[in-house]
This record gives structure tokens, C-alpha cells and sequence, in this order.
């Protein structure tokens, strides 16, 4: 093999930051998922889904947008909008600019599930992350996280 490089390895102060990622966001999503399972009977990707709706005029966003707001792949999102819509939770409906996009739309019930899970995920996210946090810390989080985003996203054309 020729012309192969070496990769650069993580030395340890790397090695801890990446680490400390890895674990502490799968402990993370973990609990948060425990929590609104547990206490709402919704999950954690469930959950998300109807906050970007919720945050949209009339509910609802293209079924491409919402699986850019949640970092997932279009196909995954169908079939999770899909098992959603059978709960009640959501509807779908055609875009009427054009006949190929599709919306996703918060229906009462979503929103009234929403309503009754958002104190138990807030309460979470505030124990379990932000109240750990200083102000200035919580700012390099969002600053380092923003920066991350924005190079996968470009990377992802």
C-alpha cells in the first residue's frame, strides 16, 4: 500500500474531550428518552419532532425541513411521522405549491401530549445539563456545537 498516511491520533487531552462526548451525550439522550418514556409515555425523537412543528406558523413544515431540524434522514422520518400519524399525534397532508412536497402537521392531540411532556423533558434538560453549567460554559457549548453543525452541514452539501 503506497502512499497510505498515518492518521493523526488523538493525543489524551483529545482523547478525554472525544470520550467525554461520546458518553456523556448517549448518557444524556439516555435519561432524557427514560424520562419522557416514563413519565409521558413519548419518546425522546417523538418528543423533538413535535417542538419543530410547534415552533412552525399553523404546526406544520415540510417533511424535508423537519428531518434537517432533527438531524435525521428523510426516510427515517417518514416512517417516524408515519407511526406518529397513526397515534394521532401528527397528519400529513401534499404541499399545495407543489404536488411532490409533503407536510407534517402537529394535530390537538400532539399538541396536547406536547403540553404534558415539555415540563418533565425542561425539568430534565435543566437538571441533567444546563444546571451543571456555568453561563460562560453553557455559551462555549452553544458556540462549539454551532460550529459543529455548520461544517456537517457543509460537508453534507
Amino acid at each position: 500500500m503506497t502512499g497510505a498516511q498515518e492518521p493523526h491520533w488523538l493525543d489524551d487531552g483529545e482523547m478525554r474531550a472525544w470520550r467525554s462526548y461520546v458518553t456523556g451525550a448517549a448518557m444524556l439522550s439516555y435519561r432524557l428518552h427514560k424520562e419522557l418514556v416514563d413519565g409521558n409515555g413519548v419518546s425522546l425523537a417523538d418528543y423533538e419532532v413535535m417542538v419543530r412543528l410547534s415552533e412552525q406558523p399553523g404546526g406544520r413544515m415540510r417533511m424535508t425541513q423537519l428531518a434537517s431540524e432533527v438531524a435525521s434522514s428523510k426516510s427515517r422520518v417518514s416512517h417516524q411521522v408515519a407511526r406518529m400519524e397513526k397515534a394521532g399525534l401528527l397528519k400529513r397532508s401534499n404541499c399545495g405549491e407543489d404536488g411532490r412536497g409533503v407536510f407534517a402537521e402537529l394535530t390537538e392531540r400532539g399538541a396536547r401530549q406536547l403540553e404534558q411532556a415539555a415540563p418533565t423533558h425542561v425539568d430534565g434538560v435543566r437538571s441533567h445539563l444546563v444546571d451543571l453549567l456555568s453561563r460562560e460554559e453553557q455559551e462555549v457549548l452553544a458556540k462549539v456545537f454551532d460550529r459543529v453543525i455548520t461544517h456537517l452541514r457543509e460537508v453534507e452539501g
